[in-house]
């Protein structure tokens, strides 16, 4: 059985930064592709970055070009998501997936002062 599990979120002030993690088991990350995904309260889920088996990493939200870079630490299978910059609007819970494989149960990014 697949399972993912994000870690890393938190309270940061604006302008701070965290890595977000997400640990694959029954699965092997580095074979598919790793997708990040935020929701904030009364909005549609939105999709912040991907990365492909091929390694090609496709940022998809405009607002986090620049500021957050997606990874994968392949030893640990898992990925990470490095934000930078953080901004009160980058608040939500963050979840990683793989298409067909379902997803964690997401971290808590909160992002205030």
């Amino acid at each position: 059985q697949v399972h993912f599990v994000e870690s890393g979120g938190g309270l940061v002030q604006p302008g701070g930064s965290l890595r977000l993690s997400c640990v694959a088991s029954g699965f092997t990350s580095s074979r598919f592709a790793m997708y990040w995904y935020r929701q904030s309260p009364g909005q549609e889920r939105e999709l912040v970055a991907m990365l492909q088996y091929t390694g090609a990493i496709e940022n998809n939200a405009a607002s986090v070009k620049g500021r957050f870079h997606i990874s994968r630490d392949d030893p640990k299978n898992a990925v990470s998501l490095k934000m930078n910059n953080l901004q009160p609007e980058d608040s939500a819970v963050y979840y990683c997936s793989s298409p067909g494989w379902g997803q964690g149960q997401g971290t808590r990014v909160t992002v205030s002062s």
